[in-house]
């Protein structure tokens, strides 16, 4: 149970950004044109996430392991640094350019995008440039 689960929440995670319409780039693009034909739903998208994840974070602050019986590992950090912001720049830049994510990309990977394969594999050597540079990851894969 503890592999299958994983896949069993990605995968629902998935249909839900496939039902959301999340995995179009260009609804994503539409919500964050305030100018032109704003279209407003990924904002609920978001709020439905934020609510699942507040309630989730508070159930899981009071369980010392998962519900497979693995340790919970849920991070402590709570400083704004540098390296926060900056990765936050870089992640919102990109989503800006080209309306893509990382999840909603791998998703459309499944549909065979090439322009979402491109975007996972640009994706994944800038964060290995980024390891090289800053080494910002620690040797377990983690962040630190």
């Amino acid at each position: 149970m503890a592999r299958l689960s994983p896949l069993i929440v990605g995968l629902v995670f998935g249909l839900g950004l496939c039902l959301s319409g999340m995995t179009d780039p260009r609804k994503v693009l539409a919500f964050l044109d305030l100018t032109g034909d704003w279209d407003p739903s990924l904002a609920l998208v978001m709020a439905s996430a934020v609510t699942v994840a507040f309630v989730a974070y508070r159930i899981a602050g009071k369980r010392t392991l998962s519900l497979t019986g693995e340790s919970l590992q849920i991070s402590t950090i709570t400083t704004i640094d540098a390296k926060l912001l900056g990765g936050a720049l870089i992640f919102g830049i990109g989503w800006g350019l080209v309306g893509l994510c990382p999840a909603p990309a791998i998703v459309r990977i499944g549909f065979l995008d090439g322009g979402a394969a491109l975007f996972v594999l640009a994706m994944g050597l800038g964060m290995k440039l980024c390891d090289a540079l800053f080494g910002l990851r620690d040797p377990s894969g983690g962040a630190q």
